[in-house]
């Protein structure tokens, strides 16, 4: 294979630098009234109390987040870990023999100019092959569950195709396919950017859709070994997702 630039990284999508907004003339907020010790003051009453009432109000909103991100780690925990399925516990180790396998296995057929990965959990096998094979890598967002707390019937593209995706080929990356719609919808968002060829990898085949190249086949949940563990108040636990599920611990 002849040589080729080093592997160059853009991920998009990508979140911008909050910018700082000048406050010059804008009124002083109503919070700012409110004591910072509220434990040795007076309870306020008429206009003062009604508006620290309706502070306390909006700042107590966002505890329903915790509860409607455990009501989708149920939903899908019930959709792919269904009794007698069994579950495959994907390591770090293996993880990176099923990502060198699949590369040889791309090489063999198929000389790409660079490697699309589909964010989020497609990133992460997707650089590694690109990595392998020496290519430049890019990334794409196509999602179910981005900006959501609902998973939708449909993946969809959120943000930009990759504008270096014209006249090259192009190799696409996931971690699964089933159904093969979001496979299926990233093709297609690369040729109408003008992608000369598109080709599909995924390290794990476990439905009906066949991509060109994949490095395993199998019937079994997967648990991916950067999903098993999630950071919590700065300490590695189970994933929600994974609670109650027979042989993962």
């Amino acid at each position: 294979m002849p040589a080729r630039k080093k592997v160059v990284a853009k991920a998009k999508g990508a979140s911008r630098p909050a910018t700082t907004r000048s406050t010059k003339g804008a009124k002083a907020s109503p919070r700012k009234a409110v004591p910072k010790s509220t434990a040795a003051a007076p309870k306020a009453k008429g206009k003062a109390g009604k508006a620290r009432s309706a502070t306390s109000t909006t700042t107590a909103a966002p505890a329903s987040a915790p509860a409607a991100r455990s009501a989708l780690h149920a939903s899908r925990r019930a959709k792919a870990f269904t009794p007698g399925r069994d579950v495959m516990v994907i390591d770090w180790a293996l993880f990176g023999e099923l990502s060198r396998a699949l590369a040889l296995k791309v090489a063999r057929d198929f000389d790409p100019d660079l490697v699309i990965g589909v964010a989020t959990a497609g990133v992460i096998p997707g650089a590694t092959v690109a990595a392998i094979m020496d290519v430049e890598f890019h990334s794409m967002i196509i999602s179910r569950r981005y900006h959501t707390d609902t998973v939708r019937a449909s993946p969809a593209v959120f943000g930009n195709v990759p504008v270096e995706v014209r006249d090259q080929h192009v190799l696409i990356v996931d971690e699964t396919c089933s159904s093969g719609a979001t496979l299926r919808l990233a093709v297609s968002a690369l040729r109408n950017a003008g992608a000369a060829q598109v080709r599909t990898a995924v390290s794990f085949r476990t439905g009906s859709y066949r991509p060109d190249y994949m490095a395993i086949e199998t019937d079994a949940a997967i648990v991916l070994p950067w999903d098993r563990e999630i950071l919590v108040d700065g300490e590695l636990v189970l994933n929600p997702e994974y609670d109650g599920v027979i042989g993962i611990r």
